[in-house]
């Protein structure tokens, strides 16, 4: 027998956390996946199904222990149209095509992009998830009547389900005060579930969503026609979906390790969920990634390592094979509250605290990254607008801070000294700091505090060269840095420029 201990002892947790973290985890896992199943048509034992699949995997070789992944609603979103126009079997297939590109992903190194994310971006996409988990548990206080309507509790089932929610609240804040020996979570769902079926109270309970009752997962390859146009059908949610499955797990490791003071690996964590998803296909689920609420209830149980998100897994798998009858009986009361307190926990208060602080196009970026999360539910979108305005916004403040200091030396030649970077927002700015027609026959351009930062860069270069090669002047670049030679270098013969200290390059003959 493989001897597994020493692979999760490397992080240094807690075999009890671990284990009562993950068992935590896996009862907050239960609705919020059944939920995100019937979103996507699908049974909501397809969705527990993909969820342990999903969540074993990326637990045991994923690129951040601690983080739980399952099949999220993100995902779902994405495929409710092919599930209705086309059916569940072009589903299983699309989720199988989705790992494989996320598996590419992984191994071309493109999660280290992640980086290019700016912190409002992230505050946006953490305040975006926080409401939408809010929002997500406030579909528990609906009840469907005879019709299949859904309306609102009002009365009496209201207010037991109020108090319900906020006596689970309650234990989840004051029980850490009195001691850490037991998650608070997994303290509060258990007093609150004993209280309501000893008690005999009648509130609404997991059973009331769907049974989640049944068994193991089978080998099931999808049952689709092997042709272009099938592929035609699936590539472009299974693009979505993979990008969208990466960004909210890439996102979520990185909120991850600023919470525990530790690193994960983007990449490596690309590759597993891409195996987890088509492994999750080929079983005949649906398709998933990190999970936010989850992942916070597993670190606040003190889920730190990889055992916690095992234990999650094996719990689930264990509800469907043995323990459905007991866990369609927990009242949902409860695990809202726990997840009420995940939002309380996941919203990053300290944005709005600091907001007079932060410059105003952050500001934009994070509410607009908050509001496209929380509206559309597209997080791939959301970062995408946030971090492309971020990008301009950051160009924009640059181009602005392009000068030039000048001077005449005793020969007679004018000098001007550039400070900031020479690229496509600031070559505007640039070009009017010449006196092309005022200056002497000789000009010197020295970058030693600016440096040439790309092809617009070059062409303004190249221009203004030509503009004083036509009145019978040199202008002479130095000081270049060995990468803006090497740039001027690539361009080869679409650009003559001087440039002074440098005989690898064709200097410019004065025009006669």
């Amino acid at each position: 027998m493989i001897d597994v201990l020493p692979y999760f002892a490397q992080y240094k947790t807690n075999a009890k956390d671990e284990i009562l973290a993950g068992l935590t985890t896996a009862l907050a896992l239960v609705p919020e996946v059944v939920a995100f199943a019937l979103l996507a048509h699908i049974s909501p034992l397809v969705g527990i199904s993909s969820a342990f699949i999903i969540c074993f995997i990326t637990s045991a070789l994923g690129g951040r222990p601690g983080m739980i992944s399952g099949a999220a609603g993100s995902v779902a979103v994405v495929v409710v149209s092919l599930v209705v126009q086309q059916g569940i079997e072009y589903l299983f297939a699309a989720v199988v095509l989705m790992g494989i590109i996320q598996i590419l992903i992984g191994l071309l190194r493109f999660g280290k992009f992640i980086r290019l994310v700016p912190q409002p971006v992230v505050y946006g996409f953490v305040n975006g998830l926080a409401i939408i988990i809010f929002m997500a548990q406030l579909e528990q206080f609906k009840v469907s009547d005879a019709t299949g309507s859904a309306h609102w509790l009002t009365g009496a089932p209201l207010l037991l389900m109020l108090g319900l929610v906020a006596l689970t609240m309650t234990i989840v804040y004051l029980l850490p005060k009195l001691t850490k020996a037991v998650p608070a979570s997994l303290t509060a769902i258990v007093v609150v579930s004993a209280l309501v079926i000893l008690g005999g109270l009648d509130t609404k309970s997991v059973g009331d969503i769907a049974s989640i009752a049944g068994g193991l997962p089978q080998f099931h390859l999808p049952q689709v026609p092997v042709a272009w146009s099938t592929l035609g059908v699936v590539l472009p949610y299974s693009i979505i979906m993979a990008l969208v499955g990466l960004t909210e797990s890439l996102l979520t490791l990185t909120v991850v390790d600023e919470m525990t003071g530790t690193r994960g690996r983007g990449n490596k964590d690309c590759v597993a969920q891409g195996l987890a998803n088509i492994t999750s296909g080929l079983l005949g689920g649906m398709g998933g990634c990190a999970m936010i609420g989850q992942t916070m209830v597993n670190l606040e149980s003190r889920g730190r390592g990889r055992l916690s998100g095992v234990v999650a897994a094996a719990a689930l798998a264990l509800f469907v094979l043995e323990g459905s009858g007991l866990i369609e009986r927990l009242p949902l009361a409860a695990l809202v509250g726990v997840m009420f307190m995940v939002v309380i926990n996941t919203f990053e208060w300290a944005s709005l605290r600091i907001l007079r602080r932060m410059p105003r196009t952050d500001v934009l970026v994070m509410l607009l990254v908050t509001l496209v999360t929380a509206i559309s539910r597209n997080l791939a979108l959301a970062v995408l607008l946030g971090v492309v305005v971020s990008a301009l916004a950051f160009a924009w403040e640059n181009a602005k801070r392009i000068r030039a200091r000048k001077y005449l030396d005793e020969a007679g030649t004018k000098y001007y000294e550039i400070y900031g970077p020479l690229f496509f927002g600031s070559v505007q700015a640039f070009t009017e700091k010449f006196d092309v027609q005022a200056d002497p026959a000789n000009v010197v351009v020295d970058f030693g505090e600016s440096r040439v930062a790309d092809m617009s860069g070059i062409d303004a270069l190249h221009k203004l060269t030509d503009r004083y090669q036509r009145l019978g002047k040199t202008l002479r670049l130095r000081h270049l840095s060995p990468d803006c030679r090497q740039l001027l270098h690539n361009a080869g013969a679409l650009i003559e420029v001087n440039i002074l200290e440098d005989p690898e390059y064709r200097v410019a003959t004065d025009a006669g």
